[in-house]
């Protein structure tokens, strides 16, 4: 298996070799451009080959062996049609998943179309025009330059493209039609559908609940936003159901997932215990540091709290529990990392808090600025002294019953009994929890590492924590004999999903 493992990854690179052997220095530019939204800026910078780009995308898990479709798309955008067969794709494949997958946003694209259709003459008229906004000492390289110095001085954004739609008035008329579809385009769906990604999870809502029929293409139409069902309209156009007028998707949207559109997110309070009267738990502080920056970049206003005895952690509950400003919020979240035991944590003193009392000061009863608004908890502790053994399975296999391994435990003895609750434990029952001095926890890593990869692509809450399990679940410890299971239960209503941040993930 190992092996197996080593010769996809080693046919992988070989892959991405290949390909950026076939990049010149203008397709280059243009990945950096189609990438400025999923990558810091700051390191595209430094960039100097298609190579540089791929290790980026790695970093942040945008691409891998298993999944080169972001790859894909971006060839496809600069027209390298002849290198889609590297990756078992063709133009038509990618045509076909764009509209699902698709990562480059409307608003990008838009732009690169344009730097692609500006000539030299072109862009030597829009520098003149625009020389006042200019550096005086700046020296255009390309279009592609000029739009990202525009971005940075902060004159042109996805919301405001006057600036180009002012120039190219003047001195290419026929520019103005791609600015204008762009712009149709966003008035129809920006309110809901910030990307191809919040429509696939919409989309894939509507066909869960019966609202869509199975075989409907997850696309929405350029000039209608509100959905149509087969029996009302017959047939599909072109592969594509349209919607009708008369049902609102912002509708459907509301009923079925939270509310998460107010002006402000909710707060996010991070309780960190390090340091006890016998013991420090290293590694904790880079798991609250990486929490804060996620929940910071998802929205929240982040509070983070250190070393607090069980009185505190009561006294600070209960501080929240009577804050006025949650009516004006959309949600509540609270991460705790610490020591624990069965169904509890420990304050620094030693002493145990129990979770269930914990989350009860945030019922609809106790905080009724919070009613009907999802609470979620992260707790980041171990439940118990035993360890958790690997069970090796054939992959072909039907899954072992684990009922042997582990005990049964229903995380609903902890969560009370009012709706709107999420608790999602780093382990289950009875069980150890693990934590590098260094790295930080594997539970806290892999949930803030699955936030940042699958907030941008529209997955709900539920759907990510599926995925923190999984992550976890394959992860050993350096003996090979030491495994974890996390373990989230919830009594939420609605789908959870965070709206997508405008700016990248933070790591």
């Amino acid at each position: 298996s190992s092996n197996m493992e080593n010769d996809v990854s080693l046919k992988f690179h070989q892959q991405l070799l290949l390909i950026s052997e076939n990049l010149v220095t203008e397709d280059v530019a243009a990945l950096k451009f189609l990438c400025t939204d999923l990558l810091h800026l700051r390191k595209l910078e430094d960039v100097k080959s298609a190579l540089d780009i791929f290790k980026l995308l790695m970093a942040q898990e945008y691409l891998n062996a298993d999944d080169t479709f972001l790859l894909a798309e971006l060839l496809y955008r600069i027209k390298c049609h002849s290198l889609l067969e590297k990756l078992g794709y063709t133009k038509e494949k990618v045509q076909e998943r764009l509209h699902e997958n698709g990562r480059v946003s409307p608003y990008r694209q838009m732009l690169y179309e344009l730097s692609e259709n500006i000539t030299s003459e072109t862009l030597k008229a829009i520098i003149f025009l625009l020389q006042d906004h200019l550096p005086k000492r700046w020296i255009t390289l390309s279009a592609l330059d000029l739009l990202i110095l525009l971005e940075k001085q902060g004159l042109l954004t996805k919301d405001n493209v006057q600036i180009l739609e002012d120039v190219c008035m003047t001195v290419s008329p026929d520019l103005l039609e791609t600015i204008k579809c762009y712009k149709k385009e966003k008035v129809l769906c920006y309110n809901i559908f910030s990307s191809p990604g919040v429509w696939t999870a919409v989309a894939k809502l509507l066909k869960e609940l019966g609202a869509l029929p199975s075989f409907c293409c997850t696309k929405i139409h350029k000039r209608r936003r509100v959905l149509l069902s087969s029996e009302q309209e017959g047939t599909a156009v072109d592969g594509v159901f349209y919607f009708n007028p008369r049902l609102d998707l912002n509708t459907w949207y509301l009923k079925f997932c939270y509310k998460m559109d107010g002006p402000h997110r909710g707060f996010c309070l991070i309780i960190n215990n390090v340091n006890f009267n016998s013991s420090q738990r290293k590694g904790s502080c880079k798991d609250a540091e990486q929490l804060e920056r996620v929940f910071t970049w998802l929205g929240l206003d982040v509070r983070t709290y250190t070393d607090l005895t069980s009185g505190d952690i009561r006294s600070l509950m209960q501080t929240w529990q009577h804050l006025q400003d949650h009516k004006d919020r959309n949600c509540f979240i609270c991460c705790i990392l610490s020591h624990g035991e069965s169904g509890a944590i420990y304050g620094t003193d030693e002493k145990l808090v129990l979770i269930r009392t914990l989350m009860s000061h945030f019922s609809a009863k106790q905080c009724p600025q919070l009613a009907a608004k999802p609470k979620l908890f992260f707790i980041q502790a171990c439940q118990g002294n035993k360890i958790q053994r690997p069970v090796y399975v054939d992959t072909g296999a039907q899954t072992p019953d684990f009922s042997s391994v582990q005990e049964s435990f229903s995380l609903f003895e902890s969560i009370p009994e009012e709706a709107d609750f999420l608790l999602s434990m780093a382990t289950v029952d009875g069980f150890v929890s693990f934590r590098h001095i260094k790295e930080g926890t594997w539970y806290i890593q892999a949930l803030c590492s699955k936030l940042q990869l699958l907030v941008p692509r529209g997955e709900d809450i539920l759907s990510i924590l599926t995925q923190v399990n999984e992550d976890v679940a394959r992860r050993v410890s350096p003996s090979g004999t030491k495994k974890q299971m996390p373990q989230p239960a919830y009594t939420l209503r609605r789908k959870f999903i965070f709206p997508i941040p405008t700016a990248p993930p933070p790591s």
